[in-house]
């Protein structure tokens, strides 16, 4: 088990979430139960996910956990392409936004490689 309030990688995805609900602020108020909902959904788990996997007993299953939190990464970064479409944001926007996202998936993606190579 690991404990992960010590994890690089738990600390910066909880410092993100009230990044995406400061930019869920300025989307239109008939997104709410739509990317609004989303986007605060896919954010909060991307933590966690990390939580909840560092309690179970093999590193095998925390992966699983770790990749659900990665997938939420790659969900949130779909919705704010759309946002983007829709010209809800910016591109300078999604492009602040998603500098902090790709410093998470690439943590994820280390720790699940480290994770990996650990138990082979």
């Amino acid at each position: 088990m690991h404990n992960y309030k010590e994890l690089e990688v738990w600390k910066e995805s909880i410092k993100f979430c009230p990044e995406i609900y400061k930019l869920v602020r300025k989307l239109p108020e008939e997104e709410k139960f739509g990317l609004i909902s989303q986007l605060k959904r896919a954010v909060i788990s991307i933590p966690s996910n990390i939580a909840e996997g560092s309690a179970k007993s093999s590193d095998k299953h925390f992966i699983i956990f770790l990749e659900n939190s990665l997938g939420s990464c790659y969900e949130i970064e779909t919705q704010l392409l759309v946002c983007v479409e829709l010209s809800f944001i910016t591109e300078i926007e999604y492009n602040q936004i998603m500098e902090k996202l790709f410093s998470i998936i690439k943590k994820l993606i280390k720790f699940i490689k480290y994770l990996n190579d650990k138990n082979k």
